[in-house]
């Protein structure tokens, strides 16, 4: 049966489902060629009574669920980070309380697992003793739960920072702490604005040099560095200057294909929010690319990149919204709800795109699930077939 999708201007269109998933079994033998992390969203608790500004009401059962099933197809799980709606819905006590339950679970299946340290416990304008004293509190938990340590940028940081110096002194203070290597992660500003002019206030090519500072004044405390700036060049140019044994992992969620496959002088691996309703088409793509396969990874992995387009167009932070509207049509979620109230964020017809783009890879286990549950959503807006 065919379905009517709305469009960016309000019309209604025909489409016809496909009737076969992709087939991709799990198989959680860890991936050869390249470090993959998929950075995981959360399930909400539809059924707690909170307010959008109330402290985050997770489903720790489907949350915990979905992560094995990241596990289970052989990548890594980034948790606590951007996709998990960290600072967007998730406050710190969730996000504690997230990477604990995690870390316990990587432990228990064998999974691979990094949490996010920022410095959300401020709630207001912070000193610089303050901003490197709430790193130091997310540090110590996330290394005691076991995971690599992600050192993620800070609000706090990029409002109290006077200049390149204060942000030299507050990360080389954190590595020289840390207990082992962690990644460092470059968050741009059109992932959240109030990141505008982190590292250096004079523009990009300024803010890589600092960064290039910090690591080259601790390459021994550096596993790698995430880049999440949408800007493949640049992140090449910056790859192909770090220090033996960091590694990059791309965050671009526009250009990875290209970046994981890499070139003559070098590669990125990954940790990338849209690997998260991706995991087993990626799984798949990267163990091709474990068999020595480029062209046949990037034939599987090229096509998903419209798809990833459209969820993270501007404004790029409500990506979470589409991810978590697919994990629903997948059946990994019995509702469409999101922490603060975000599924609101994203419009109907993106919302439809998104499913299109989806179902077109094969990407739902059960095509006609999804259609169900697409046909549902659309009726509660007043959309009928």
């Amino acid at each position: 049966m065919s379905i009517r999708l709305p469009d960016a201007g309000g019309r209604l269109r025909t489409y016809e489902p496909r009737t076969d998933p992709l087939a991709v079994l799990p198989t959680a033998a860890p991936l050869a060629s390249r470090t993959v992390f998929a950075a995981a969203h959360v399930v909400a608790d539809p059924y707690a009574d909170v307010s959008p500004e109330a402290p985050a009401a997770v489903d720790w059962d489907a949350t915990l669920a979905f992560r094995r099933h990241l596990w289970s197809h052989g990548l890594g799980v980034a948790e606590a980070m951007d996709t998990s709606q960290r600072g967007m819905g998730l406050d710190w006590a969730g996000a504690a309380e997230l990477i604990r339950r995690s870390s316990a679970e990587a432990r228990a299946v064998g999974g691979g697992i990094a949490c996010g340290v920022g410095t959300d416990q401020l709630t207001g304008p912070a000193t610089l003793p303050e901003v490197r004293a709430a790193y130091e509190q997310q540090l110590a938990l996330v290394e005691e739960s076991g995971a690599r340590p992600v050192l993620m940028a800070s609000r706090a940081l990029a409002a109290a920072a006077a200049g390149p110096e204060d942000y030299l002194d507050v990360y080389g203070h954190l590595l020289r702490q840390a207990a082992g290597p962690v990644i460092l992660h470059w968050l741009g500003p059109m992932f959240d604005p109030a990141l505008e002019g982190y590292w250096a206030p004079d523009g990009l090519d300024a803010a890589t040099e600092v960064f290039l500072e910090v690591i080259a004044a601790h390459p021994d405390k550096v596993d790698g560095v995430k880049v999440s700036l949408l800007d493949a060049r640049r992140e090449v140019g910056l790859r192909r200057r770090l220090p033996d044994g960091v590694r990059c992992y791309t965050g671009d969620d526009f250009n990875y294909p290209e970046l994981i496959a890499g070139d003559e002088r070098g590669f990125s691996h990954a940790l990338l929010g849209v690997f998260d309703p991706l995991a087993p088409l990626a799984a798949r793509a990267v163990r091709v690319l474990d068999a020595g396969d480029t062209k046949g990874f990037r034939e599987l992995l090229d096509p998903t990149v419209e798809l990833a387009q459209h969820l993270f167009q501007a404004p790029t932070r409500f990506y979470k919204t589409g991810v978590v509207l697919l994990a629903w049509l997948a059946g990994h979620q019995d509702h469409f709800a999101m922490l603060g109230g975000l599924q609101s964020a994203r419009s109907l017809p993106h919302l439809a795109r998104a499913y299109e783009l989806a179902d077109g890879l094969g990407l739902f286990p059960d095509p006609g699930r999804a259609e169900t549950r697409m046909r549902t959503l659309l009726a509660l807006y007043g959309v009928t077939s």
